[in-house]
């Protein structure tokens, strides 16, 4: 690809904190038009990969973390249209929050629809199981309609079927992703592209079609 559409690049850098890096001399591009899985163990370095891209283009990235961080006392409706906050004035926000308005109504209801999450979108976030907190957080996401998508482990709190569907959701509405996922086949169905990492190294770069299964489970070996 060319150097043009290159969205995010590391030029042997080391990520993390302070003095005690996470990933060392990181050296990678990821293109716009990507979709990219890194896997690995936990504590390789995939949370601090994620963040330092978010950070490098912050206002053109949907970001779903790990931990959904939802304000428990609100409803899934609200959770769902902070991811849009930014955009309103504080006055409309306001407006919103005591009745909701009619626009904001019909986009997340459609996307509730999508997600599932029709029966549970006046409910307060904090009465959600953990799969229905899991879909309002990457409701929030996608309700902010960015072009990139960084996502961690977006869908480890789902079943396979609800999982591969909300992939599938997520890979019609974004040009770009970069997800850390914890399941190979999801990484080699939904993504073209696969990272591995090693303690703190990417130690695999390839196209998912020239990958499988048996391959990728080298990465969640003990050495």
């Amino acid at each position: 690809m060319s150097a043009d559409n290159c969205l995010f690049q590391f030029q042997q850098q080391d990520l993390g904190y302070g003095a005690s890096p996470v990933l060392h001399e990181l050296t990678l591009k990821i293109h716009q038009g990507e979709r990219v899985a890194l896997l690995g163990k936990s504590g390789t370095g995939k949370s601090t990969l994620l963040r330092s891209m978010r950070e490098l283009r912050a206002s053109e990235v949907a970001w779903c973390p790990q931990q959904p961080g939802l304000v428990p006392v609100l409803s899934a409706f609200h959770n769902i249209y902070m991811g849009r906050l930014a955009r309103y004035s504080a006055w409309y926000n306001l407006a919103n929050l005591i009745r909701p308005q009619a626009r904001p109504r019909a986009e997340i209801g459609e996307l509730a629809d999508q997600l599932g999450l029709q029966d549970q979108l006046w409910q307060p976030a904090e009465r959600l199981s953990g799969g229905q907190q899991s879909r309002v957080s990457l409701g929030r996401a996608l309700y902010q309609q960015k072009t990139i998508f960084i996502g961690d482990e977006p869908v480890s709190a789902l079943d396979e079927r609800q999982a591969d569907a909300l992939l599938q959701l997520l890979c019609a509405r974004h040009q770009t992703l970069v997800l850390a996922l914890h399941n190979i086949e999801q990484a080699l169905t939904h993504c073209t592209r696969i990272i591995g990492l090693r303690a703190g190294r990417v130690v695999l770069d390839a196209p998912a079609q020239s990958l499988n299964a048996g391959e990728l489970s080298d990465l969640y070996q003990t050495t």
